[in-house]
């Protein structure tokens, strides 16, 4: 078979699907995968032992001519099935004049006719993590495509990257002045799509002063992080490497890769690095961890408890107390007994 999978649309999304296209692949391990997605998706899968190819795609804002062309740009592979993990209207009405004769999604944005098999929505889906959103829908794909029920594992969320990556992303580091002889440790400040997530530039300037006895440092983001990174700097006596826009996604997964530790917001780059086997420290302040935070082993969450998070804003109304209340003393001492253990 020829199995399409529509990917997720933002980062942190993709790297939640990663348990639902391992069990997928376990399912069909001779049949081909292929990822339909964005163009920064192969920075992110390109080592991916799961799928066999990445189509990409870079849409505008819902230009039906780009509807068309994608359509019939898919229709000519002639694909038997299609999975879409995004739940837009958008997405069911390019596969289906796409004609790929399965086409499996939840049943949202009134797009069930569509689709030749909608899902329902799960009635617990806000209250399990992310992961389980997509495992489930490839757990009835596989049912509605084959038969046959499926049984899950724990899950997956590794993400590979080749030795050649990380000894490139550690010349790229080291030709930016970083000092690779002692514990290299990120920094995610940003947060593109809410100013509520963001621990404030005050709290990781002070930080970075009570690192950098310790490691060497350095800011990751993308370019509109790049803002914020120079506040970071400017604030703190640290030394800090400011790495923010000068890497595409590819070389900033090898980055995270090649890191000994992360200390991040709740944004993309945090699931990538606790999904490349980076140990991670994720802020949560308005965000709920139980549902979105890195499902990894390598991650752990930072919180304060306050009576109104989580509120799920992207500006605080009020004085952001859940983020205020996290001190940098605080995270200070996990870093440090981390790399303590890990000397």
């Amino acid at each position: 078979m020829k199995i399409l999978v529509r990917s997720a649309n933002w980062i942190g999304d993709a790297v939640m699907s990663v348990p639902a296209l391992r069990e997928l692949r376990r399912a069909f391990p001779s049949d081909q995968i292929t990822l339909h997605s964005r163009s920064w998706a192969d920075g992110l899968f390109r080592d991916a032992d799961f799928i066999d190819e990445i189509v990409t795609y870079d849409p505008a804002k819902w230009r039906i001519r780009d509807i068309f062309d994608n359509s019939k740009f898919l229709k000519e592979d002639a694909y038997d099935a299609v999975i879409l993990f995004p739940n837009s209207f958008e997405s069911a009405l390019t596969v289906a004049l796409s004609r790929i004769p399965i086409r499996i999604g939840y049943n949202k944005d009134a797009r069930g006719l569509l689709l030749t098999a909608p899902i329902a929505v799960p009635e617990w889906k806000d209250r399990a993590h992310e992961s389980f959103y997509y495992l489930e829908l490839v757990k009835e794909s596989i049912k509605r495509i084959t038969g046959r029920e499926s049984t899950f594992g724990e899950p997956d969320s590794t993400l590979n990257v080749s030795d050649q990556r990380i000894a490139e992303a550690r010349q790229f580091m080291a030709s930016e002045g970083v000092d690779l002889s002692r514990p290299v440790i990120a920094l995610g400040v940003g947060s593109q799509n809410s100013l509520a997530k963001r621990w404030p530039a005050e709290s990781y300037a002070r930080l970075a002063e009570m690192l950098d006895d310790h490691a060497s440092l350095v800011i990751l983001g993308s370019k509109a992080e790049s803002a914020t990174a120079a506040k970071v700097v400017g604030l703190s006596k640290a030394k800090l490497i400011d790495l923010s826009g000068k890497t595409e996604l590819a070389s900033a997964v090898a980055v995270l890769a090649a890191c000994d530790a992360m200390i991040s917001n709740d944004m993309g780059l945090a699931h990538v690095a606790s999904a490349v086997g980076t140990r991670t420290f994720v802020i949560f302040g308005p965000t709920n961890p139980a549902t979105t935070r890195p499902f990894s082993p390598n991650a752990e969450v930072i919180s304060h408890p306050v009576d109104c998070s989580p509120c799920m804003l992207r500006e605080c109304p009020i004085d952001h107390r859940c983020m205020t209340g996290i001190t940098s003393e605080f995270i200070f001492e996990r870093i440090l007994n981390y790399l303590t253990l890990h000397d």
